[in-house]
This record gives C-alpha cells, sequence and structure tokens, in this order.
C-alpha cells in the first residue's frame, strides 16, 4: 500500500464500554441493518439472498451474486468466498449495514460468489462455536440443492475470508479443513485464506497493543474484554489456541495446510493495534512453508468499511491471491 494518512470517522463505538450483563451475556445497541436485496427486476449491480443454515442455532447465510449474470442467463462459474464479519466475535451480524456493503463491493469487483456467515456471537456461545458455525457454512455448499450455488458457483475454487475475529474464524477454519475434513467437503476445495486485520493476541502484548494501548478504535482493554467473554469458560490469559496463533510452536496442522497447497493473503495497517501480530502471523506462516501474500500499509481498524480507496487495494490483493491458486 502507498504510504497515506486517513482520518477515522467518529461513530458510536460499541467496543469501547461493553456492560456484561446476569446470564452470561452483554447488552447489545440496536444497529442498523440491511434487508437482502433478492428483487430479480432491481437495478443494484449485486443481487443477495438470505438460507437458513440452522434454525436451532439460529445461524443463516447471505448469498451474494453479481447481477449481470442473471439478467443475461450467464452460466460463468464463480470462485466462492465465505465472509466471517467482524466484530471480536461479540458484536454485529452478516447483515450489519458495514459488512453487507462490503460483501456488495466484494462481489461485485471480484465477480464472486460472496456467501456470508451469521454466527453464534459471545458470550452467549463462547468459542468453538463460532468455529462449529463456519463449518457448517462449508457442509452446507457441499450439499445444498441451492439454484444460485448450482448455477453460478465454482465448488472447487473457494476461500476463507474473514475480517479481525473473522479472520481469526477463517485461521482455524482453515486448520480444521487441512487437517480433518478435505476429502469430506469434495467437491468443495479451499484453496486460500484471506486473514484480513485478523484478531490475535497473546499473554505477552506487542509493541503495536503496548503503543496503541489507548486506541480510540480498538483500546487494548477491549481487545482483552473481548477475549474474554469469548474464550471457553475456564481460560486463564490469551495463551489460548484459539487467540494465540504461535502458542507451542503453532498448530501442528500448519503441515496440512502446506500439503493441501493453500494460499494465505495476512493484511495490516499501521495504526492497528493488531498490526504486529498480524505481520508476525505472515512471517510465522511464510517460514512453516506456506504460500504467503502479505499487505500492509497505512491505515486503521476496518479501514475498508470507510474509506473505498482501501477497499479496493484490498480487493486487489485477494484478486492476485485467486490468480494464484486457483489452478
Amino acid at each position: 500500500m502507498a504510504s497515506q494518512r486517513f482520518v477515522r470517522p467518529t461513530f458510536d463505538n460499541p467496543f469501547l464500554k461493553i456492560e456484561e450483563l446476569p446470564g452470561d451475556t452483554i447488552k447489545r445497541k440496536p444497529e442498523p441493518l440491511t434487508q437482502a436485496n433478492s428483487d430479480p427486476n432491481g437495478t443494484s449491480l449485486v443481487m443477495s439472498k438470505d438460507v437458513d443454515l440452522d434454525i436451532n442455532k439460529k445461524t443463516w447465510l447471505r448469498i451474494y451474486v453479481p447481477r449481470r449474470l442473471i439478467t443475461n442467463h450467464d452460466q460463468e462459474k464463480l470462485p466462492v468466498i465465505f465472509y466471517y464479519h467482524g466484530g471480536g466475535f461479540v458484536f454485529y451480524h452478516a447483515n450489519s449495514f458495514g459488512w453487507d456493503a462490503f460483501c456488495q463491493g466484494m462481489a461485485e469487483n471480484l465477480g464472486a460468489m460472496v456467501i456470508a456467515l451469521e454466527y453464534r456471537l459471545a458470550p452467549e456461545n463462547r468459542l468453538p462455536a463460532a468455529y462449529e458455525d463456519a463449518m457448517d457454512g462449508l457442509y452446507w455448499i457441499k450439499s445444498t440443492q441451492d439454484e444460485l450455488v448450482r448455477n453460478y458457483s465454482d465448488l472447487s475454487n473457494v476461500y476463507l475470508f474473514g475480517s479481525s475475529s473473522g479472520g481469526n474464524m477463517a485461521y482455524h477454519t482453515g486448520l480444521s479443513v487441512a487437517a480433518t475434513t478435505y476429502k469430506e467437503l469434495e467437491p468443495v476445495k479451499i484453496k486460500g485464506l484471506i486473514l484480513h486485520q485478523p484478531y490475535f493476541s497473546g499473554k505477552n502484548k506487542t509493541e503495536s497493543e503496548k503503543k496503541l494501548k489507548d486506541d480510540q478504535f480498538l483500546p487494548s482493554h477491549s481487545i482483552d474484554k473481548m477475549f474474554e467473554l469469548a474464550m471457553p469458560r475456564g481460560t486463564l490469559d490469551h495463551d489460548h489456541e484459539y487467540s494465540n496463533p504461535f502458542l507451542n510452536g503453532g498448530s501442528k496442522h500448519l503441515d496440512d495446510m502446506v500439503a493441501r497447497g493453500f494460499g494465505v493473503l495476512v493484511t495490516g495497517v499501521s495504526d492497528d493495534p493488531l498490526v504486529d501480530a498480524a505481520r508476525n502471523l505472515a512471517n510465522f506462516l511464510e517460514e512453516k512453508g506456506i504460500k504467503t501474500f502479505k499487505l500492509f500499509g497505512d491505515g486503521y481498524h476496518a479501514i475498508e468499511l470507510f474509506e473505498p480507496s482501501m477497499a479496493a487495494v484490498l480487493f486487489d490483493a485477494t484478486r492476485d491471491l485467486i490468480s494464484a491458486t486457483k489452478n
């Protein structure tokens, strides 16, 4: 990324003050949610629709497809991007305004089918619940008879893309797929992961976490609190495999990821407390022999939701990953 400075937007930030309530829950303020845009006669560039994943878990998926394929009756097969939204595992939804707009832009710019997962949130559903929901989504696409998926998806060309805590989810889901379920998912084939500003932290803080401990968007105490709310009960600190990918030398399943030929894009920005963890992870994966792509530059956490130029840079890097790994 080219060096440039950005002014952060001001908005009601839920990360700054988390109000815990009895019964292992938190107070969440109402937020703008976006309806799926499934009108076949609409003028939007992207069509979307919602489908149930597991009604008992209240999980579901929003599928995005470029409208040009539908209106032109094109049978082009698209790469599939499973998208996991951010929010520290405790906030936001697949249909939150910002994430929905981002997924629409990704589908149109990349010419891809994007499938956003509505997963269970913590603390009501602590990890590994969100990871389990991510795997449920992959098994769904393997067996679904949904017409959009049947007609337009290339199931041999699937990528896991996550922002912040969603990046954490993409990483752990990728490990699970590489380790035990790769054959079980056929014809679905995972080709790569996009870990965008991934949400990782250990007991020992990185230099960027220390330097930006009072960050107005993602201060240190919020990082700690959201991990505390998301971790399994009884977890003593952040040195847990879910939050610290370097623990005990990293997952034994990284070798499986190498064997599967996964490509991994890791991103980070200068004014994000998580940037050092992201940079360390990119270097770590590269040392393990994984085909690693890096995108680092200036900006703040979740900048792509507010700066279209930065979303475009991220889409370009994702396109490069897809081109490098699709065969």
